[in-house]
Parts: structure tokens; C-alpha cells; sequence
């Protein structure tokens, strides 16, 4: 068990998302896939959230992290979704 330390706050948060894409579509391989595993690094290192294991498969997303206590899970799923989809849509129209 490992806790994680704010100024004034020790805690330990963790959540488990799942996405999938439209209508099932497989279309998370190769290089996708590749770009998608990427992007969701970046994000969740630019907010802060600790990645404890993810998986990309074809037609969906599976991703376990641990954030700080002043961000709400629809927040960290709109910041991590909203920044892959957008990246992935200019480059792979």
C-alpha cells in the first residue's frame, strides 16, 4: 500500500475507468494504439495522476490511476479523453 503526500493531506485515491470506442469499432491497434497509450501518459502526467496499470485493447481502454484528492473522477476522465481524442483525430482522420 502505498499513500501519497499533499501539503496538509496524506491519501491514497485510486479509480478504475473504462472506455470503449464507437459502436465497438476495433480500430485501438498498431499505431493507434501506440499514439492512444502515449497520449494518456502525457496527460496524466501533466495533472498529476499516477498511472498503476492500463491496458489498450482493440476496441477499448482499461486504466487504473491514483490522483490527488481535489480532482473528481468525471474531471480526470474529461482532461484524459477529451486531450486523446481530440490529438488522435488530427492525426489519424
Amino acid at each position: 500500500m502505498e499513500y501519497r503526500y499533499g501539503s496538509h493531506t496524506v491519501y491514497q485515491i485510486e479509480y478504475h475507468f473504462v472506455w470503449v470506442t464507437k459502436y465497438r469499432y476495433k480500430v485501438l491497434s498498431g499505431e493507434v494504439a501506440e499514439r492512444v497509450r502515449e497520449l494518456v501518459r502525457q496527460t496524466c502526467e501533466a495533472f498529476e495522476i499516477r498511472i498503476v496499470k492500463g491496458v489498450v485493447s482493440k476496441d477499448h481502454v482499461h486504466i487504473l490511476v491514483s490522483s490527488p484528492p481535489g480532482l473528481a473522477p468525471s474531471e480526470i476522465m474529461r482532461r484524459i479523453k477529451g486531450r486523446t481524442a481530440s490529438r488522435l483525430f488530427e492525426e489519424f482522420p
